[in-house]
């Protein structure tokens, strides 16, 4: 059985909870939004970034990736908060950090 990917160091957890941040801004949603989609247990961010680091142990980086891409696109598809425009270009945030984490890891 081959060993589990390590899990995230303190400063890319720190550089994980900056980028949430930005991204629920940027999409119009609330922590509450992302505990729903991570089925984590309780909106507080320590939690919502242990089951993070959960899917990093258990996937790596491009499984966090996907994941964190596979929420946004059912929010796109999903109902959006009242009043919020559809971002013009879909996942174009999450496909850049796809893209960064691949290239990290080639």
């Amino acid at each position: 059985m081959a060993p589990s990917p390590p899990g995230l160091d303190p400063d890319q957890l720190h550089q994980l909870e900056d980028f949430l941040k930005d991204w629920l801004r940027h999409c119009g949603r609330t922590q509450a939004d992302l505990r729903r989609a991570l089925r984590a247990s309780s909106i507080r961010m320590p939690a919502l970034l242990q089951e993070l680091q959960r899917t990093v142990q258990q996937a790596g980086l491009s499984g966090l990736a996907d994941r964190l891409c596979g929420i946004e696109g059912e929010w796109q598809h999903g109902m959006l908060p009242a009043g919020t425009p559809a971002p013009a270009d879909d996942l174009a945030q999450l496909d850049l950090l796809l893209r960064e984490i691949r290239d990290e890891a080639a």
